[in-house]
């Protein structure tokens, strides 16, 4: 798309490598007036690492008319988000994360959709987002059972969640701080502030899929290894194979400590 409508497109680089994070230091050594858009996360799918978004939507809005999408697939299932405190022009997960069907959903902002040229149907008008970009209807069974999901949603304890998972990722985390062979890529401490639960390793000298396959021969443990479609992440800026990757396991509100420490031993063993 860059080549076909003449656009530069900048990559928004970390100094850190072990545990890269969006910086608004760097971010604005990349803006100047022509910038249009700025895409980041709100959590890597690989480091759990939780970015500032709203210091980051306040940066890019310093330019005039520049507009911030932010995909928070890996963000979703953990926290509960406020559209208007973030003042993101465009947000975006898929409903598979938080316990629904395999359906993306995209906010956007109703200042920024005036920017947005449609790609509908022309007999549709422009008046909504869905006028713009719904290009055909979402699976019919699917999206029925959205409702529910926003109903569970709805009565989830968020706080209480965050506790819990900041607990649960201590467990790990505290596990793999202890020993000398694992390097943790993102923030290596439990505090639920800077992180949540989709926590990555290496083993020195060993295969990240060596490690996972070896304990699943012996166990029920679903965790998987490889980039998860990072693949710049972990190749450009962390400097690991991007077949190979790292060894991920991804906590949620209804994982146990005891499930936690039975995984541990899995990998001990």
């Amino acid at each position: 798309m860059a080549e076909w409508r003449n656009l530069t497109v900048k990559w928004w680089d970390a100094p850190d490598k072990q545990n890269p994070k969006l910086e608004c230091s760097v971010l604005k050594t990349l803006l100047s007036d022509k910038t249009k858009l700025v895409c980041c996360t709100h959590t890597s799918n690989i480091l759990g690492t939780i970015s500032d978004i709203k210091q980051i939507a306040e940066t890019v809005h310093t330019v005039p008319g520049a507009l911030l999408c932010v995909d928070a697939v890996a963000y979703a299932p953990h926290r509960q988000v406020d559209m208007r405190d973030l003042d993101v022009d465009f947000y975006c997960f898929s409903w598979y994360k938080v316990y629904g069907p395999h359906i993306a959903m995209l906010y956007a902002k109703q200042s920024s959709q005036s920017k947005l040229q449609t790609l509908g149907h022309y007999f549709k008008g422009s008046a909504s987002l869905e006028d713009k970009l719904g290009l055909a209807a979402a699976n019919y069974e699917l999206t029925a059972s959205i409702p529910k999901v926003c109903e569970y949603l709805s009565q989830i304890p968020w706080q209480a969640i965050s506790s819990h998972e900041e607990k649960l990722q201590g467990i790990l985390i505290d596990y793999l701080n202890s020993r000398s062979d694992v390097k943790i890529w993102g923030e290596p401490v439990a505090d639920a502030a800077k992180r949540v639960p989709v926590i990555s390793w290496t083993v020195d000298g060993r295969s990240s899929k060596d490690i996972v396959e070896a304990v699943e021969a012996k166990s029920d443990f679903g965790f998987r290894w490889g980039a998860f479609y990072s693949n710049r992440l972990v190749q450009e800026v962390m400097g690991l194979d991007p077949v190979d990757g790292v060894v991920r396991v991804s906590l949620v509100h209804y994982n146990t400590g005891k499930f936690l420490r039975r995984t541990i031993h899995g990998l001990l063993s």
